[in-house]
């Protein structure tokens, strides 16, 4: 599976997981590999496990993140995509940072539209200034 594939496969799970906040992603990666909705792939599980585990960081550095808006009033397309790029970016080494964005960009565009692209663009931007780009320098 390419990694743009599996991005994508990743990105249903943490969108399923906006509807059930109270389930662990694990359990949700679970069900979604039995059932044949997203395969099962080295990449995706190891996304699923990583954000289970950050979850808490990566929506607090989504909200420290936003300006003038809270987490709550996001689409869950657009909480989903950011989810997993933050994921990325903070935990996947061999992910540059840069990469994780255009990709998430990219998501957004083909599942939500061009003004959350746009949204999430500057919302990544801005935590990649935070993190100094320390995985593309």
């Amino acid at each position: 599976m390419t990694r743009k594939k599996a991005r994508e496969q990743a990105f249903l799970l943490f969108f399923e997981k906006s509807f059930h906040p109270e389930t662990d992603i694990e359990d949700i990666a679970e069900l979604a590999f039995d059932s044949g909705l997203v395969e099962n792939d080295d990449y995706v599980g190891m996304i699923a496990k990583i954000a289970s585990e950050k979850l808490f960081e990566i929506d607090e550095l989504i909200e420290n993140n936003l300006r003038g808006w809270r987490k709550t009033r996001i689409s869950k397309v657009s909480l989903a995509v950011m989810r997993l790029a933050l994921c990325e970016m903070l935990y996947v080494d061999e992910v540059p940072v840069s990469v994780s964005i255009n990709e998430a960009v990219e998501m957004c565009k083909v599942y939500s539209g061009e003004e959350d692209a746009s949204f999430i663009n500057g919302v990544l931007g801005t935590v990649a200034k935070t993190l100094g780009d320390k995985k593309d320098g």
